[in-house]
């Protein structure tokens, strides 16, 4: 039988004072447990002040190197049985801190990092953001850098183009030192990061319950404008599989992308001809991601003729804006603010002594919200 995790740590915590230091490589394989149990221990333990940690070895805490930590010392504290921890006052994450990586605090990403900061303050933790603004290579040297300044654990969402890693794409996340929790991303079967913790939106159901609307309301000919973007992969297979799946015909083909790099002006003008031709050819409803892009499609649409609502049923997704357009527009919701919180409550759980081998490793999906305006 495994020793419960207390035990465990009580027995890391003797041998680190018995020897001074310990490579953690040799002392998983001195107590017969896996690195990544033993990585989760240390990142307790070291949150509490019983022990220090750099590098791939762990030592005893010197005298006066408990101040070191903040205060941190023997503060952070498991979650209560049958609950989470993520009540507020619970303390499960006092002088712990949260790194968060993430491409923007702006438009979608705003709301996400409002719940996870909310999430993490409500436990007496404290959230540090790094912003990689998509560009390549950015979002490892924000963990990297976070992790170095003090995080213990990371909530990550990586500049991967379709929300999930390509060939060769990744790993890294998966090699990080410190718990991880993936946000609004997900990694397929084999890859190295798809036995992290993630939380993300279920885009391809959003997709499917706002065709299935439409449906409802009779239109048969529906398409989907989309630019491409890390949601875009999941809208397409949820949009593509309720056309099927509710026998609706299906609308003309996007237009493959040209050689080169295209720029947003080409992108935009790409949407607009879409949906003209799209009308043309008999569809009388779409679905526009995102909010933005349907408000400047809209009027543009008009002056070429197609009326909307009447020509052209128009929902939108994302709903960042979609309520203060002239004519209020109907949109799918991701549950952005919960899925922040859930991401941070799931990552400080990990940081209090939740045995992984005791709790398995969750992916969370959370449902859009349709709201419909009239």
């Amino acid at each position: 039988m495994r020793p419960h995790v207390n035990q465990r740590q009580a027995q890391v915590l003797a041998l680190v004072r018995e020897r001074g230091s310990v490579r953690v490589a040799d002392l998983a394989q001195e107590l017969g447990i896996s690195p990544v149990t033993l990585r989760r221990d240390i990142e307790a333990m070291a949150a509490r002040g019983e022990i220090q940690r750099m590098h791939g070895v762990i030592s005893r805490v010197q005298a006066g190197a408990a101040s070191a930590h903040g205060g941190a010392g023997g503060v952070a504290r498991a979650a209560g049985p049958g609950g989470s921890g993520g009540s507020a006052g619970s303390g499960a994450g006092e002088g712990l801190v949260i790194g968060m990586v993430v491409p923007t605090t702006e438009y979608y990403y705003a709301e996400v990092v409002r719940g996870a900061r909310a999430a993490v303050e409500a436990r007496g933790a404290r959230l540090t953001v790094g912003l990689t603004r998509y560009l390549p290579g950015e979002d490892r040297t924000q963990a990297d850098r976070l992790v170095s300044t003090g995080a213990h654990g990371l909530l990550l969402t990586p500049n991967w183009e379709t929300g999930a890693p390509g060939p060769g794409e990744g790993a890294w996340a998966a090699e990080l030192p410190v718990p991880t929790v993936l946000v609004e991303r997900w990694a397929p079967p084999g890859h190295p990061a798809a036995a992290l913790d993630r939380v993300a939106s279920d885009h391809a159901h959003g997709a499917a319950g706002a065709v299935q609307h439409l449906a409802e309301l009779g239109h048969k000919r529906i398409a989907l404008a989309s630019r491409s973007t890390p949601t875009a992969t999941r809208l397409r297979s949820g949009y593509e599989a309720a056309v099927a799946a509710l026998g609706l015909e299906p609308a003309p083909p996007w237009p493959p992308a040209g050689p080169g790099p295209v720029s947003d002006a080409d992108l935009f003008s790409r949407m607009l001809e879409y949906l003209c031709d799209a009308v043309t050819g008999g569809v009388t409803a779409a679905l526009i991601h995102s909010d933005t892009d349907a408000i400047m499609l809209i009027p543009r649409l008009q002056a070429r003729g197609v009326r909307v609502p009447e020509d052209l049923a128009v929902i939108t997704y994302d709903d960042e804006v979609a309520g203060m357009a002239d004519v209020p527009l109907s949109a799918v919701a991701p549950a952005k603010h919960e899925v922040g919180a859930r991401a941070a409550g799931l990552l400080l759980d990990r940081l209090s002594g939740v045995d992984p081998e005791e709790s398995p490793r969750q992916h969370l999906e959370l449902l859009p919200r349709l709201t419909i305006r009239s």
